[in-house]
């Protein structure tokens, strides 16, 4: 399969550079992936294609001020880290910039000698690993030093830190927000849940690499990067329950989606567990849980694309998006969502 079957023009304009002052008020393009069938609304209006009995599945992840700018020991030469995964003993994988002029050994500065790290090595990719040395506790230190790790698409400074974070993020984790989530508010979510839909959490860390272009040719040839996931117990126990009681599963975001969907059973079973996924889901794949999914708009030719094209059709999808674009519909992280029925 072409990965160039799932472009398409996106005018400069459309993306959308800043969130809106009230997160509900964004547009809401519903599809309907039987019909094809279009519908503009407000996102507020989610609730009126929810109903008692569904699930609505969103992921706790909690965004870190994962970009650091500091100066290599003994230089005066500004580097950037920007923070993608922690190990252990204060060991994290990171991208470097410019990764040249540091070498393995060599430590890089931040703030006022608050924080330093030093690369211990580098893998096959370019990420490097660097162990990190402060005194005191290290989500404080990188709360004050580090900056919201905005997409690459998005070139004005955000005022707010929260607006990159969900109303419910709880697990931090995460280099990226599951930006889905962003249009709900904490009132929005507790009407939901008065109409008798259970809400439910996953987590999944959301890496860099979910920005990282499809470079193959052929979708089949990409890898994914991985990323860990947890199903806790009540979450799994409440999607069950949906299933079971005839309630629709539907997914807010493709991290999610891409949890639900490497947990799920051949009959839909989830059970309560934890892991990483590297899972890729594109036109073909069978998909085991999902019955909805609210989600925003995607890049070109993205593996997110892909993703929502395995649920609703590629033409329904395409055919949606551009419609979306002639209606000058935001696109993207601080963009308008789209709920697929």
């Amino acid at each position: 399969m072409d990965v160039d079957i799932f472009d398409f023009d996106l005018p400069q304009k459309l993306i959308a550079q800043t969130p809106l002052s009230d997160r509900s008020s964004s547009r809401l393009l519903v599809l309907n992936r039987k019909t094809g069938q279009v519908n503009h609304k407000v996102f507020s209006d989610i609730k009126s294609y929810l109903k008692q009995g569904d699930c609505l599945v969103l992921n706790d992840t909690k965004v870190i001020p994962a970009r650091l700018y500091g100066v290599k020991e003994n230089s005066d030469r500004a580097m950037e880290v920007l923070l993608l995964k922690r190990g252990s003993d204060d060991v994290w994988e990171c991208i470097m910039r410019p990764a040249r002029k540091v070498k393995i050994g060599e430590r890089i500065i931040f703030g006022n000698n608050e924080l330093a790290c030093k690369v211990i090595s580098v893998d096959e990719t370019g990420s490097r690993f660097v162990k990190f040395e402060y005194e005191g506790i290290f989500e404080e230190i990188l709360d004050r030093l580090g900056e919201m790790p905005l997409p690459p698409y998005i070139t004005e400074k955000l005022q707010e830190k929260d607006r990159y974070q969900t109303v419910y993020a709880k697990h931090s984790g995460s280099a990226a927000a599951p930006t889905a989530g962003l249009h709900f508010t904490k009132e929005l979510l507790a009407e939901i849940e008065n109409m008798g839909v259970d809400i439910a959490y996953v987590t999944l860390h959301v890496g860099l690499g979910t920005f990282r272009p499809v470079k193959a040719e052929k979708v089949e040839e990409h890898i994914m990067h991985s990323e860990h996931y947890i199903v806790p117990s009540d979450t799994a126990e409440k999607i069950m329950k949906a299933k079971s009681q005839g309630g629709r599963v539907i997914a807010v975001g493709t991290t999610s989606a891409r949890t639900l969907e490497t947990v799920g059973e051949k009959d839909g079973v989830i059970r309560p567990c934890s892991g990483d996924t590297s899972i890729f889901i594109y036109p073909g794949k069978e998909i085991k849980v999902l019955d909805g999914l609210i989600t925003n708009f995607h890049l070109p030719k993205s593996t997110l694309i892909m993703l929502v094209s395995a649920f609703a059709g590629r033409e329904n999808v395409l055919n949606a998006y551009n419609e979306a674009i002639e209606k000058e519909y935001r696109f993207f992280s601080f963009g308008d969502a789209m709920f697929i029925e």
